[in-house]
């Protein structure tokens, strides 16, 4: 019949939807209540066999552990159903035992029947050997495993979080593989724990046979005695096969369950089939099976032993170590030969073609800075792109971290696109000690000279850290060294580090109210092209670009008031931003510390200024530029002597040029025109040039 036939609530009781388990769990508690006709518990029992080879096979055939998470709610659901049909066959037993073998069911008579083979107290002792095998060997032995899998899962998971931290820290994967990952493990740790709990069902599912057994057994040999008048004879034979029938179809689904879980628990991290990873590992060396097979020889020379046996399995044996020592020769003479010229591929050259934008490379006397039990610098590095993120708005590169054998072992590089931007020298384990006042701190230690702002510094041992902080001074590790350097380079590049790629994801994880202005700008009358420009030129000065908005909305003001060029638009821009500037250039006492261009400079710089409208260069007589640079400095010196980090304030029209100056000999001095300070800010001249 077709599925569209059918009625909406049939269709979603048949198998594989919720309503069919729902319905089944339902059915496997009413059977626990409701007695059951011999035909139905001859269908559940054949399911129960039936499922439990179902699964042993799927536990064969697992690659791995995780693949199979759903088996500790079937190992439940299987328990349920094995004690939902004792529940009924022990009822069928206790008051239709005495009409004969046949009244329990056929399954239960041709089961008994089997095992006994007619002898009462052989079928017994058997059945009672089947059951200890399932209860004090697999069973006891696989919830041992299951235990301390899930212990072991547990403690372990921290560690190996931070692993995938450090990886995703250290550039070797991505946001994206470092989820799954993190979802990998917890699905991992949650397996084996509920593996645990389900071992106790497999435990407590023997012993309930057990007792179920001895009830089927001892109670029906009472009932048939003493209510139906039973000979004691008949009553034994009659009973014991039907109880040894019911513990068979009971217990030997049992058994492969309990075998099942054990394959399971025991795989561990294995990865392949179980057929594939014994044949792998037992056959991975021909000595082992060349003694096995000499040992089989020799048991098959003593007196008193089976020839035909022995011998056929130390041949099969000694073929198998034969085969493995030819393969093994084989593998040898191949590798000896020099391998044969082959024409290169496109992929190797596509990928030497690849560029890390930033790159950490260490001495080998430095990796134990980003490996070990504790990389604290892959975390420093972590903490640091989540730092530059929130104060600059722009998401750093993955930083790959790497070693090189050129380099001197106390020695670490800093390159920026391959090429160095950054080099400095440790003394790992020793700690770094800066006095603040800029000289070296009066302590025993090393001399040296700070690599990131070229401080005088000392390195000193651990125990000194305290008697170090008591003198005033700054204590860093190597690896705090090595973060604070990279801080300052990417400062310095990270112009260069936002790329047309890197503006696009800005523009797409713009709020959805901020597309419409997004839309308005791309691809005219700027384009992408052009804001990466405008946020660069922002970034190259260290103005944060975090208020994405209203930056594209000054882009948007400058477009409207025709201004085509970058150094127009940008100006219009920073005037919008006069409030993040004015904030970010202000002091601890709460005002904005200026040296002001007077009007003599400003007339110069103006006079200076050739070219087109749009387009004007800055033609300043050397002599003159240099008496500009030197007065500069010494006003700046006075300044920051008196405690102040002053910005320097002169007119829009001429600020880009002073700013071109002043960062060769001071890059992180701001250089702000007199539109740039915000109306409220509060403001204090320290200085005049």
């Amino acid at each position: 019949m077709s599925e569209t036939l059918l009625p909406s609530w049939l269709r979603r009781a048949q198998p594989g939807n919720d309503v069919a388990l729902a319905l089944g769990v339902a059915l496997l508690l009413v059977v626990l209540i409701v007695p059951l006709p011999v035909v139905l518990l001859d269908l559940g029992l054949a399911i129960s066999i039936t499922l439990s080879v179902l699964v042993l096979m799927t536990s064969l055939f697992l690659t791995r552990p995780l693949d199979f998470t759903s088996f500790p709610t079937l190992l439940l659901l299987t328990t349920l159903l094995r004690l939902s049909l004792n529940v009924a066959t022990t009822r069928i037993i206790l008051t239709h035992g005495h009409e004969g073998p046949e009244s329990a069911g056929h399954v239960i008579s041709a089961f008994g029947g089997f095992l006994m083979g007619g002898d009462v107290a052989v079928g017994l002792i058997v059945f009672f050997i089947l059951l200890i095998v399932n209860f004090v060997v697999i069973t006891k032995g696989s919830g041992r495993i299951a235990e301390v899998a899930a212990r072991f899962s547990l403690d372990a998971m921290p560690g190996k979080q931070m692993a995938i931290d450090a990886d995703l820290s250290a550039g070797l994967i991505d946001e994206n593989q470092a989820r799954a990952r993190r979802k990998e493990l917890e699905a991992e740790t949650g397996f084996y724990g509920a593996m645990d709990g389900a071992a106790k069902f497999v435990r407590g599912d023997a012993i309930a046979g057990l007792i179920i057994t001895a009830i089927n057994l001892i109670g029906g040999i009472a009932i048939a005695l003493l209510r139906h008048g039973m000979s004691f004879g008949d009553a034994v034979i009659n009973f014991s096969m039907l109880t040894v029938g019911d513990g068979l179809v009971t217990q030997i689904p049992a058994l492969l369950v309990s075998v099942a879980a054990g394959i399971v628990v025991t795989k561990g991290s294995t990865e392949g089939t179980a057929d594939q990873a014994l044949i792998e590992q037992l056959a991975s060396s021909p000595k082992p099976l060349a003694i096995a097979a000499g040992a089989s020889g020799v048991m098959a020379l003593m007196p008193g032993m089976p020839f035909l046996p022995f011998i056929a399995l130390a041949g099969a044996a000694g073929f198998g170590a034969w085969r493995l020592t030819q393969r093994e020769q084989q593998r040898v003479i191949a590798a000896s030969k020099p391998p044969l010229p082959t024409p290169e591929a496109d992929l190797p050259i596509a990928e030497s073609l690849k560029m890390d934008l930033l790159r950490l490379e260490l001495g080998y006397g430095l990796l134990s800075l980003a490996a070990g039990d504790a990389p604290r610098l892959t975390d420093q590095i972590k903490g640091l792109r989540r730092t530059i993120a929130q104060e600059m708005g722009f998401v750093l590169p993955s930083v790959r971290i790497q070693d090189n054998l050129a380099l001197p072992s106390d020695t670490y590089t800093i390159k920026v696109k391959e090429i160095e931007a950054g080099r400095g020298q440790l003394r790992h384990p020793l700690l770094l000690a800066i006095d603040p006042s800029g000289g070296i701190p009066d302590m025993p230690g090393e001399r040296c000279t700070e690599p990131t702002f070229g401080l005088p510094a000392l390195w000193i041992d651990e125990a000194r850290r305290e008697e170090a902080l008591a003198r005033g001074c700054t204590v860093v590790d190597c690896a705090g060294v090595v973060a604070t350097h990279i801080t300052e380079i990417v400062r310095e590049y990270m112009a260069e580090l936002l790329s047309f790629a890197e503006t696009q994801k800005l523009l797409d994880e713009l709020p959805a109210e901020q597309k419409k202005l997004v839309s308005d700008l791309v691809p005219q009358p700027i384009g992408v092209g052009g804001i990466q420009r405008i946020l660069q030129s922002l970034l190259a000065e260290r103005v944060s670009i975090r208020d994405l908005p209203t930056i594209l909305e000054g882009i948007q003001e400058a477009n409207a008031a025709g201004a085509r060029t970058i150094p127009g638009i940008l100006a219009i821009v920073r005037q919008r931003l006069a409030r993040q500037l004015s904030d970010a250039a202000r002091g601890p006492e709460g005002y904005v510390p200026m040296i002001t261009l007077s009007a003599d400079w400003e007339v110069a710089f103006t006079e200076a200024l050739i070219g087109p409208a749009d387009d004007r260069q800055l033609a300043m007589a050397p002599s003159k530029l240099s008496d500009f640079m030197q007065k500069l400095r010494d006003v700046f010196d006075k300044a920051n002597a008196m405690g102040e980090q002053p910005v320097l304030v002169c007119s829009g029209a001429i600020r880009a040029h002073v700013r071109a100056i002043v960062e060769r000999f001071r890059p992180s001095t701001p250089v702000l025109a007199h539109t740039e300070i915000h109306p409220r800010a509060r403001i204090r001249t320290v200085g005049s040039l």
